[in-house]
């Protein structure tokens, strides 16, 4: 039978009455509950005056701060990342680290501390990340989990579910009905982001688009999904397939492997006049690859960047949709410090917000000359 909350919360409070200060990992292992438990409950009766939390530490109401930690209370410093906001963010990510700056701005202009951890390229790399923040006292978190195939991003569901703190994902959509249905998240909306650009390439009279794409995380199979079905729905598209951008896009999903085609051979043997390209590193270096195969574009081929990072840089500009990176991350932080403003029993709906991309139009597209066969 499941141990009662509040009889579980009197054995937390004998323990340290008895002992003083204790290790939150000590007295997780000692009382057989885990951490995140362990630390939700210790956060309610700090909230509730019947404790005290410290770095890393629980400790009774009456017992101060050792003198050793006084040195460094005195020059300002912070101790542990107790109160603070963890953000928690993969590394070498330069689509999330705009997101993550739009986060650090809300959260500094709030006066909140913030706690950055970078997740190594590792499946389940987050756990620890978040585990060591909440250790230290986090009171809120921020995650955009990296989340390379489906069978990674199920895995985290159940021990992200029961984190304890107020959390909100970026740029982060979970599947339907699954654990993580219910919490807070903010993403762009990228059905409408490939909706913007296969209208705009329609709109210049291309009926034939191919969609070369990376599948190596969340926003990538969500352009894959809505090109295909928005390329399928679409009367005027003629033809149009979805194919790998480059041979370390993937692994994508466990058991599948894509073929890397010749971009331009595919565009030729099929008769396509239009490309979207994901992401943009890979739309540059395919542009270049299209280039040196005789493909120009615009001229052969109009070509739309998806996700807009560096898709202005190249030696041709290239037209890109813009998802709302930085404004994700400054919604979701706004939206935290709503959920860590509130009492922790204040009941609340949850926010499944989405933002809309943009196109911007440079000099990689243009109209079709001639009408296609």
């Amino acid at each position: 039978m499941r141990e009662p909350v509040e009889l579980r919360r009197k054995r937390i409070l004998a323990v340290v009455h008895a002992r003083g200060a204790v290790k939150v990992s000590s007295l997780a292992a000692e009382l057989d509950v885990s951490a995140v438990t362990l630390r939700r409950d210790v956060e309610e009766l700090a909230r509730t005056g019947r404790l005290r939390r410290g770095h890393g530490v629980v400790r009774p109401l009456g017992e101060t701060v050792p003198r050793t930690a006084a040195p460094a209370a005195r020059s300002g410093r912070p101790i542990g990342d107790e109160g603070s906001v963890a953000l928690v963010v993969p590394e070498r990510h330069s689509y999330l680290y705009e997101t993550l700056h739009g986060a650090r701005t809300a959260l500094e202009a709030a006066g909140k501390r913030i706690a950055l951890h970078i997740a190594p390229q590792a499946a389940g790399a987050e756990r620890p990340q978040v585990e060591r923040a909440l250790a230290a006292g986090a009171s809120g978190l921020l995650i955009a989990p990296r989340w390379r195939s489906s069978a990674d991003e199920e895995a985290d569901y159940g021990w992200l579910a029961e984190v304890g703190v107020p959390t909100v994902l970026m740029e982060r959509r979970p599947r339907p009905g699954s654990a993580l249905h219910a919490l807070d998240s903010v993403c762009s909306d990228h059905w409408y982001g490939i909706h913007l650009a296969v209208d705009h390439l329609v709109s210049l009279g291309h009926r034939r688009i191919v969609l070369a794409a990376r599948n190596d995380s969340p926003t990538a199979r969500s352009v894959r999904a809505a090109f295909a079905d928005i390329a399928a729905a679409w009367p005027e598209v003629e033809d149009w397939a979805v194919v790998l951008s480059s041979r370390n896009a993937g692994p994508g999903e466990p058991g599948t492997r894509e073929a890397v085609p010749d971009l331009t051979a595919l565009l030729r043997e099929r008769g396509m006049t239009a490309a979207v390209l994901h992401g943009d590193e890979d739309a540059l270096m395919l542009v270049q690859r299209m280039a040196e195969n005789g493909t120009r574009v615009p001229q052969d081929c109009s070509v739309v960047a998806y996700d807009d990072v560096v898709a202005a840089l190249g030696s041709t500009a290239l037209t890109a949709v813009a998802p709302p990176r930085a404004e994700i991350g400054r919604v979701a932080a706004e939206l935290l410090m709503h959920r860590l403003a509130q009492p922790a029993d204040h009941p609340r709906a949850v926010c499944r917000t989405e933002l809309l991309p943009r196109l911007e139009v440079r000099g990689s597209t243009q109209e079709l000359p001639y009408p296609t066969v």
